[in-house]
């Protein structure tokens, strides 16, 4: 369970009686072969990753508090930098907390990698609509430029440290992202020919 009170999606209890094919045990206990990497991922491994993530980010997210806290108002870099490195805590707990819970689909269960570069790209996202006024966030306040400097900064940096990846861990991303790109054209393909199909089929039966 996590800190913040949320129980696993896929708890140990329910997994044996799930009809899913990937689903497979061995001596090390319940894993998926992924579709986006073909690679064991134990449920187990999954959760406990989340959860340390969640113990990171929270206490990051303490330590911050205090130190905004403390700072003068007057020192609007040092409070952006502050704020630029809880907005990043902020968004990483968010996904931890929709992935840990999701008991719907399994596709959220994957490697610790993959779940960074996912992080990674919706972050990207998030951020190209902070800098557009798209949304709005606490964590950016009446001055937005100092924040957004930061958040340009040291993204990748602080994501890695939450994470306690290797440096190189985002330097593959692309792999992901070329499967996952490969995976919809298939898909798109399926459904263009099924559309097809089923015209002709209408097609057929008409006087």
């Amino acid at each position: 369970m996590l800190k913040a009170g949320l129980k696993r999606g896929f708890p140990k209890e329910r997994i044996p009686s799930l009809k899913e094919p990937r689903i497979k045990r061995d001596e090390g206990g319940f894993y998926i072969l992924t579709l986006n990497e073909n690679v064991k991922v134990y449920f187990e491994d999954f959760y406990q990753f989340l959860e340390r993530v969640e113990a990171r980010c929270l206490e990051e997210k303490k330590e911050l508090d205090k130190k905004i806290s403390q700072c003068d108002p007057k020192k609007i870099e040092s409070l952006s930098y502050y704020r630029a490195k809880r907005l990043l805590a902020d968004q990483v707990l968010k996904y931890i907390y929709t992935y840990y819970a999701d008991s719907s689909d399994l596709e959220v269960i994957m490697s610790p990698w993959c779940f960074g570069t996912v992080l990674l790209e919706k972050f990207e996202m998030y951020k190209e609509r902070l800098s557009r006024a798209e949304v709005q966030d606490p964590n950016v306040p009446d001055y937005p430029y100092f924040v957004l400097k930061y958040l340009d900064e040291i993204y990748k940096k602080t994501l890695l440290d939450l994470f306690e990846f290797p440096e190189k861990a985002f330097s593959i991303r692309w792999q992901y992202s070329e499967l996952l790109k490969r995976y919809s054209k298939i898909l798109s393909n399926v459904s263009g020919a099924l559309q097809s199909i089923l015209f002709m089929v209408k097609n057929y039966g008409s006087p």
